[in-house]
C-alpha cells in the first residue's frame, strides 16, 4: 500500500462525510450539489473528458479540486453576485481570470497569485464535466473556456552544482547526506516515491533499485544507482532496517523546513541560477539537479526518460533548462566529420582496387598452376624418352 504522508485520504473522507449530509456550507446550494456531483464523478472516474487520463483521481487531486472550486464560487458570488455557476458569462469568467493573473485579485494574505493557472485548469476540466454529463440529459451547453489562456511561467527552482552539493553533504547531518545522494542519484519524486521506498526495494549491494508502479506517478522502474549505494549499505545497516522497513520514514514538511535552513546557512539568500532562493531549497529540487547531472551523461534519450519516469522527451528541458550543459565538440569531431565524405570515397576505391588485384591474382595463380602442368608434362615425356634410347 502506498503511503500517504499528508493523511489526504482521510481528510478528503472527513471532509465528504460532513458536507454529504449538509451540504458545503460556504456556498449556495445548487453550486454545492454541482460540486459534489462533480467530485463523486472524479472520484470513480466517471463522465471524464476527452483527451484527459482516465480512470478515479487520487485523493490529493479531489482535495485540491474542492478547495478551489469552493474558493471560485465564493469569488464570483462576491464580485459577481452569481449564485448559480451555470449562469456565468464567458466576458466574466475571462475578466476574473485576468484580473487574477495580473494581480489585482489577490490572495488572503496580499500576495499575488503564483498558481492562478492551476485555478483555470480546475474550472475548465469541472465546465467540460458539466458539459458532458449535461449533454447525457439531452442538454447542449456551450464551452465557454476554450479561450481561457492557460499558458504558465516555469516555476523557479534552486540549481545546485556538484560541487555545491558536495558542500551541502559536508555541512549537514548524516542522516541527510544519505538523503541528498540517493535524491541525487536516483532523481525520483520526493516525498510521493521517496517515502514508499523500503528495504527490499534494493538489492542485496544497494548498486539496483526497484521502483514500484503502485509508488509511482507514471511507471515502475528498475534503475541502477552509482552515487549512494555505499551510503545506502551503511545507513540501513546503523539503523538497523530490515526488508520490510521503509528506508526514509521522514516528515516531509519538516525535511523541507531543514533543507532550507541549510540552504541558507550555505549559500545565503541569493538566487540560484534557475531563479529560487537558495533559501527555498526542498526535496524536490534534487529531482532537477539529478535530472542536470545525468542530462549530459546519458547517450540515449530514451534511458534518460526511463530513469525519471517520464514518457514524454519535453521533461529533459523542464527539469534541466540545459542548466549545467558544456559545449564538448572536439577538434576531432570536427575533422571526422569533415572527412567522413571523402574516406568513404577512399575506402570505396581501395575495394575497387583490392578486387581487381585479387583478379589479377587470380589470372597469374591460374597461369601458374597451367605451367606447372605443362612442365610436368615434359618432364614427364622428356623422361620417357631418355628411357627409350637407354633400352636401345
Amino acid at each position: 500500500m502506498k503511503r500517504d504522508p499528508y493523511k489526504n485520504q482521510e481528510r478528503f473522507i472527513s471532509w465528504k462525510k460532513k458536507v454529504e449530509e449538509n451540504g458545503i456550507s460556504e456556498i449556495s446550494k445548487v453550486n454545492s450539489d454541482l460540486i459534489l456531483a462533480y467530485i463523486r464523478d472524479m472520484e470513480v472516474g466517471r463522465n471524464i473528458t476527452l483527451g484527459t487520463k482516465k480512470g478515479p483521481r487520487g485523493f490529493n487531486r479531489l482535495i485540491s479540486v474542492r478547495t478551489r472550486l469552493v474558493y471560485l464560487m465564493k469569488k464570483f458570488k462576491e464580485i459577481y453576485n452569481i449564485e448559480d455557476i451555470t449562469k456565468i458569462k464567458e466576458e466574466q469568467l475571462h475578466s476574473f481570470f485576468t484580473d487574477m493573473r495580473n494581480g489585482v485579485i489577490k490572495r488572503i494574505d496580499g500576495k499575488d497569485y503564483k498558481s492562478f493557472v492551476d485555478f483555470i485548469k480546475t474550472f475548465k476540466a469541472f465546465w467540460h464535466w458539466y458539459i458532458k454529463s449535461s449533454r447525457k440529459e439531452g442538454n447542449a451547453i456551450i464551452d465557454i473556456t476554450s479561450d481561457l489562456d492557460n499558458s504558465r511561467e516555469k516555476p523557479e527552482w534552486v540549481y545546485l552544482t556538484e560541487e555545491q552539493i558536495r558542500k551541502l553533504c559536508d555541512n549537514c547531518k548524516y542522516e541527510y547526506k544519505v538523503l541528498i545522494m540517493f535524491l541525487l542519484d536516483t532523481g525520483m519524486r520526493a516525498p510521493s516515491e521517496l517515502i514508499n521506498i523500503k528495504v527490499s526495494d534494493l538489492n542485496k549491494e544497494c548498486k539496483e533499485l526497484n521502483i514500484r508502479d503502485e509508488i509511482s506517478k507514471t511507471f515502475g522502474r528498475r534503475i541502477k544507482l552509482m552515487l549512494s549505494s555505499d551510503l545506502l549499505k551503511d545507513f540501513i545497516r546503523n539503523n538497523g532496517l530490515k526488508a520490510e522497513d521503509y528506508i526514509f520514514d521522514i516528515d516531509p514538511a519538516s525535511t523541507n523546513k531543514y533543507l532550507k535552513r541549510l540552504g541558507q546557512r550555505i549559500f545565503g539568500e541569493g538566487l540560484s541560477p534557475a531563479g529560487e532562493k537558495y533559501s527555498n531549497l526542498t526535496m524536490y529540487d534534487f529531482r532537477h539537479c539529478s535530472c542536470c547531472y545525468w542530462l549530459p551523461r546519458y547517450k540515449n534519450e530514451n534511458a534518460l526518460k526511463y530513469r525519471f519516469g517520464w514518457k514524454k522527451s519535453d521533461k529533459i528541458h523542464y527539469y534541466s533548462e540545459l542548466l549545467g550543459m558544456k559545449d564538448t565538440i572536439t577538434e576531432e569531431d570536427l575533422l571526422l566529420d569533415l572527412t567522413k565524405t571523402e574516406m568513404e570515397k577512399r575506402l570505396l576505391e581501395s575495394e575497387k582496387q583490392n578486387q581487381i588485384l585479387m583478379e589479377k591474382f587470380d589470372t597469374i595463380q591460374q597461369q601458374s598452376d597451367e605451367g606447372a602442368l605443362l612442365l610436368a608434362d615434359l618432364q614427364r615425356k622428356m623422361k620417357e624418352l631418355q628411357e627409350a634410347k637407354q633400352n636401345q
